[in-house]
């Protein structure tokens, strides 16, 4: 009887051990399930990620070549649509026959080249400014901003003030010119699209980054705004903004003060970056 009765509670320890590993290795299988499910919904999500990062790099890389065909293109526009003229002015003026004119005619004639061909240089050294300005050139990117915003100011139409809180140590002049370009492009954006009473610049760094603000009281946008418009065909100067950014390996924020009474774009550079 005893021996029934052990070989029963054996039979159901048994039991009990097989039910129990048999639930253990079920719980195991489910987990191993689900962890092979997961790891191939994240990298699903990882590809897709990758695969919109790809698009945004494409998109920036167009908007840039773009951007400088576009620059190309204006240029040669202006060297042939009012270079050209004045040069052939010019040589009509110095041609083979100024050696037969009389002294006080050929005098005439080498003037009125000089002239010409005077503004010709101007021409061509405006050019040449709208692609290095040269207060950016000869004194860097502080005293080019106030030099923009005082011409802002001084147009009458708006309070316009540039502010460097700590520019002791300056950005590259690749970089120099990069920013001035965004805070160009941001500025003309304003003047264009908000209708602003005013627009500040401030700089200032912190934690090795270079923080440039422009802040103004007019139409604004905010982050997903300037994350559409960027992507949009007509956005173009939007694109520059975000390709530009881009090289320098920085960020861009558009938003709107807490006090919701003046929107604030936010440029951020790191102090070393390699541009590549």
């Amino acid at each position: 009887m005893y021996f029934l009765q052990a070989n029963g509670s054996g039979t159901g320890i048994a039991s009990a051990l097989f039910i129990g590993t048999l639930g253990m290795l079920l719980l195991a299988i489910t987990i191993v399930i689900f962890v092979i499910f997961h790891q191939r919904k994240v990298l699903r999500y990882n590809n897709l990620l990758k695969k919109l990062e790809e698009e945004k790099q494409k998109i920036l890389l167009n908007a840039s070549i773009r951007f400088q065909e576009e620059e190309r293109n204006r240029i040669a526009a202006d060297l042939h649509d009012d270079a050209g003229p004045l040069l052939a002015t010019a040589r009509l003026y110095l041609n083979e026959n100024l050696v037969n004119q009389e002294k006080g005619q050929q005098l005439q004639s080498i003037y009125s080249a000089r002239q010409i061909l005077d503004d010709a240089i101007l021409l061509i050294r405006n050019i040449s400014h709208s692609l290095m300005p040269p207060t950016l050139k000869n004194f860097g990117l502080e005293s080019a901003a106030i030099d923009l915003f005082q011409k802002l100011n001084a147009s009458g139409n708006l309070h316009a003030s540039s502010r460097f809180h700590d520019y002791r140590v300056r950005l590259k002049t690749e970089q120099e010119l990069l920013v001035f370009r965004v805070i160009q492009e941001i500025v003309n954006n304003i003047l264009k699209h908000s209708n602003p009473g005013f627009i500040h610049l401030t700089q200032n760094i912190n934690a090795g980054k270079m923080y440039f603000r422009v802040h103004h009281d007019g139409i604004g946008i905010v982050q997903t705004d300037f994350e559409k418009l960027s992507h949009n065909a007509a956005g173009l100067g939007l694109k520059n903004i975000a390709s530009r950014i881009k090289v320098l390996k920085g960020d861009i924020l558009f938003e709107i003060d807490a006090s919701k009474t003046y929107y604030k774009v936010t440029i951020e550079v790191p102090m070393l970056p390699a541009i590549e």
